[in-house]
C-alpha cells in the first residue's frame, strides 16, 4: 500500500459471502449492507457487453436502494472513481473480477491450438491474478468501514472440460481461502439460507456469537425483511 492517506488507514472488517448461482448470495449480502446503516457504496465488476448481461444490470440495479452510490470498476478491472470513504461497501462480484484479470492476463486464451503458456510464466501470471485482487479488497477495506465481499463458490460442481477453466476454478479456490483467512465473517448461502463458516463480532450489534447461533439469527432476520431479499433479482454478478 502506497504512503498517503488512503495507505495510513486502518484496514476495515471485511465480511466474505460465498455462494453458488442463484443462491442468494447477493441479496444477503445487500441485506447485510442495508443493516449495517449509513451510506452505502456498490462496486460493480459487470460490463455491459450483450443484451443479456444489459439485462441483468437493469434488473440489479433497480433491486438496489436509489440513494446507494455506485462505482464502476472502469474496464471491468481498474478501481478508477474509489468508493467514498467511510461508506459500507459491497463488491459484487469477486470471481466475475477475477475473470477479467484472467482475460487481461492471458489466462482465458489457455485453450487455443498453439497458445498453451510455459509453466514459469502460467504460474507468475497466476500469483499476479490473485494478488492484484487481494490488493484491491485492500483497497476498499481502507476506503471503507465495513467491507462486504460477494463471490461465486464455482469448486463444489462438475470438473470443467477446459484448461481455461480448470485454472479460474482453482485461481478463485485460492482467492477465497486467502480472503477468508483475512476475513472476520465468512458465510455460504445456500438455497437463500445463510450458513456461518467463520464468526467474529457481528457488524450489526457488535457482539460475537457462535457459527451456530449466528446462523439461526441470520435467517430469523432475512424472514423479517419487506420481501427485497426473496427477489434476488439481480444475481447477475457484479451488475452495475
Amino acid at each position: 500500500m502506497p504512503a498517503g492517506e488512503e495507505g495510513s488507514r486502518l484496514s476495515a472488517r471485511l465480511v466474505l459471502v460465498l455462494g453458488g448461482a442463484r443462491s442468494g448470495k447477493s441479496a444477503f449480502a445487500q441485506s447485510l449492507a442495508e443493516r449495517a446503516g449509513g451510506g452505502v457504496c456498490f462496486v460493480a465488476t459487470a460490463e455491459d457487453g450483450d443484451e443479456e448481461m444489459r439485462r441483468r444490470i437493469r434488473r440489479h440495479r433497480a433491486n438496489r436502494p436509489k440513494e446507494w452510490e455506485t462505482v464502476e470498476l472502469e474496464g471491468g478491472i481498474r478501481l478508477g472513481k474509489p468508493p467514498t470513504p467511510g461508506r459500507v461497501v459491497l463488491l459484487d462480484c469477486l470471481t466475475l473480477y477475477l475473470s477479467n484479470l484472467m482475460a487481461v492476463r492471458g489466462l482465458d486464451r489457455t485453450d487455443e491450438s498453439g497458445a498453451s503458456i510455459p509453466e514459469e510464466e502460467l504460474e507468475r501470471r497466476e500469483r499476479e491474478v490473485v494478488e492484484e485482487a487481494l490488493s484491491l479488497v485492500e483497497r476498499l477495506r481502507r476506503r471503507s468501514r465495513l467491507l462486504i465481499v460477494v463471490s461465486n463458490e464455482v469448486g463444489m460442481g462438475l470438473i470443467p472440460p477446459f484448461p481455461s477453466g480448470r485454472l479460474f476454478r482453482d485461481l478463485a479456490g485460492r482467492l477465497h481461502q486467502r480472503l477468508a483467512e483475512e476475513a472476520e465473517e465468512v458465510y455460504l448461502v445456500v438455497a437463500g439460507l445463510p450458513l456461518c463458516l467463520k464468526d467474529g463480532e457481528n457488524p450489526l450489534s457488535g457482539e460475537r456469537h457462535g457459527g451456530l447461533k449466528r446462523t439461526v439469527d441470520l435467517i430469523g432476520a432475512r424472514r423479517q425483511t419487506d420481501g427485497k431479499t426473496e427477489k434476488d433479482a439481480g444475481e447477475g454478478p457484479g451488475a452495475g
